[in-house]
């Protein structure tokens, strides 16, 4: 599962995780690894410097989402530091699922093949790109121009549009996101007892 910033995955992973399906938020799992003794604290402490790291002992994360945003050369450095941290305890917890089948939530999957080998389908959750603005203002305390800048390192809308399996369409409340995720749910049910037979 992927989209833009501000289209809603985490509502969308949410009801799958309310369907009993496993959601692997890759994501999540790079906050974890960047949180106080986080698995990637201390290279990135060897890396960029401690002025990066909080008292507390953890990325100091408006610090370095300045750098990276304003110099690609450091972002590609986190990048390559990070992603690979990222994709073998994505790999771990997908082995470890006893779900029917599992969603992992890449905000950047087109951005890398790293997680070809994973995946089976493409879901991407979409929105009129002025909704993604006003919904990320709105939750992360950002200005419009600083959303934007976000939404420019992002593969382009159309791109994630053109090579999705599957497409939901949030641009209304959480009711019709739901129905739209159950219709997905039902159908990912029969594709993956047909992957499954002997389930």
């Amino acid at each position: 599962m992927t989209g833009g910033i501000g289209c809603g995955k985490s509502s969308a992973a949410k009801i799958f995780t309310e369907l009993g399906i496993d959601v692997i938020d890759t994501d999540l799992i790079a906050h974890e690894l960047t949180q106080s003794n986080g698995a990637a604290i201390a290279s990135i402490r060897s890396l960029f410097g401690s002025a990066f790291i909080t008292l507390e002992g953890e990325l100091d994360r408006k610090k370095m989402r300045q750098l990276i945003f304003a110099d690609n050369n450091q972002r590609n450095q986190l990048e390559a530091l990070l992603h690979p941290l990222i994709l073998a305890e994505t790999v771990r917890r997908v082995q470890r699922s006893q779900s029917p089948y599992v969603v992992v939530a890449i905000p950047l999957l087109f951005e890398t093949s790293d997680y070809d080998h994973l995946i089976q389908r493409i879901l991407v959750i979409d929105c009129d790109e002025q909704l993604q603005i006003t919904r990320t203002m709105a939750r992360s305390r950002l200005n419009a121009e600083e959303v934007r800048a976000i939404m420019a390192v992002q593969i382009n809308r159309q791109h994630r549009l053109k090579n999705a399996d599957d497409i939901v369409v949030n641009n209304q409340g959480i009711d019709n996101l739901h129905e739209q995720i159950l219709r997905l749910h039902q159908n990912y049910l029969i594709l993956s007892a047909s992957d499954h037979p002997s389930k």
